[in-house]
């Protein structure tokens, strides 16, 4: 269901993303009592082709969920040529449900492919079981570690192939 939601493309320092991204924090320091997500990120990073960052805007252009994806290839921290890291996926508590999460990740699956990338790899938390979840239902598998939090027991990480259309 679309529920008027229009997804847009938008720099990862967009006013509208540090708002989502301030949120996110502040659910990550609650569901694990500590810091939020430290991972170095620079919006450079997001900028096609070699990335991409939406929002998903209701009908009056109020921001309600987000998403990204990096490039990665080989490197010291586990990933693997080809790869696109998916990152900040994010969706305001009263829009959850909607299948927002979804359309972003599909849309953004999409990209990576379209850039010739060849597998979504991403790190979640074993305190956000409605990310496994939608993980594991559109195809995810758990894999090895990697990323900034690949030494930490609460870390999990996923990845899928990003097979050509």
């Amino acid at each position: 269901m679309s529920h008027g939601i229009q997804l847009r493309a938008v720099s990862y320092d967009h006013p509208d993303a540090v708002k989502l991204n301030d949120q996110v924090q502040l659910e990550y320091r609650e569901r694990y009592q500590g810091e939020g997500d430290v991972t170095p990120l620079d919006p450079a990073m997001f900028t096609p082709p070699n990335g991409l960052y939406l929002l998903a805007y209701d009908a009056s252009g109020t921001p309600m969920a987000s998403g990204g994806w990096r490039s990665q290839d080989e490197n010291d921290e586990g990933y693997s040529d080809g790869d696109a890291e998916l990152k900040r996926m994010y969706v305001v508590p009263e829009a959850r449900g909607l299948g927002l999460a979804r359309r972003i990740l599909a849309e953004l699956e999409s990209d990576a492919r379209t850039a010739g990338r060849t597998r979504m790899a991403l790190e979640t938390g074993d305190q956000q079981p409605e990310a496994i979840a939608l993980y594991l239902s559109s195809g995810y598998t758990l894999s090895e570690k990697f990323g900034h939090y690949r030494f930490h027991e609460a870390s999990r990480c996923m990845t899928k192939p990003l097979q050509p259309s």
